[in-house]
């Protein structure tokens, strides 16, 4: 029988897509409003990898990625993808009647970057209310390490999502919340 262990607090994250800066700085509010002060923000990117969003949200699409401040439990993240569907419906729609965000939230947590989805596939698990999650980042020798599933905007990202969990496994440290983490 093993023996149970202590969970750290995961960090939260979000990827959020946007037609223009606008709707970007939009995007940061409310999703301040919802998780509390960002801890980072990435450089809005041209979001390439894909055409799947044009028909919705247009063919200039713009990609960033947000870490907030405040540590939560990783338990919570199904309430963060349902609170991210009604921030997107609260966006309200586009010319095209498609979503102005899309807007997906996740976490770092010792060893991972975890996505939060409502598609299910091979290599999600379910959690509740029609919630996936999925590992999609892993931490190999000190860095973030891709999957096949990675989203290629995800592994083009992994200098920022390094740099915002060196950050958080310092928190996790001065908090003493490492017990029973595996961090490399």
């Amino acid at each position: 029988m093993g023996n149970l262990q202590p969970v750290s607090n995961v960090r939260p994250i979000a990827g959020v897509l946007a037609a223009d800066q606008e709707w970007l700085d939009k995007a940061q509010a409310l999703l301040a409003g919802y998780f509390g002060p960002m801890a980072a923000a990435s450089l809005p990117v041209s979001f390439t990898h894909t055409h799947y969003y044009a028909a919705e949200m247009g063919e200039q699409l713009w990609r960033q990625f947000l870490v907030f401040e405040k540590l939560r439990p990783a338990e919570e993240l199904a309430d963060w993808k349902l609170a991210a569907n009604a921030l997107e419906r609260e966006a309200g729609t586009n010319e095209r009647g498609g979503r102005r965000l899309n807007l997906d939230p996740g976490y770092l947590a010792p060893g991972k970057l975890v996505l939060a989805s409502t598609k299910n596939h091979e290599h999600r698990l379910y959690l509740r209310d029609g919630v996936y999650a999925e590992v999609t980042l892993r931490i190999r020798q000190r860095r973030f390490a891709a999957w096949p599933w990675t989203y290629p905007d995800y592994d083009a990202g992994r200098d920022f999502f390094d740099s915002a969990y060196a950050a958080y496994l310092q928190v996790l440290g001065q908090a003493g919340q490492t017990q029973g983490a595996t961090l490399l």
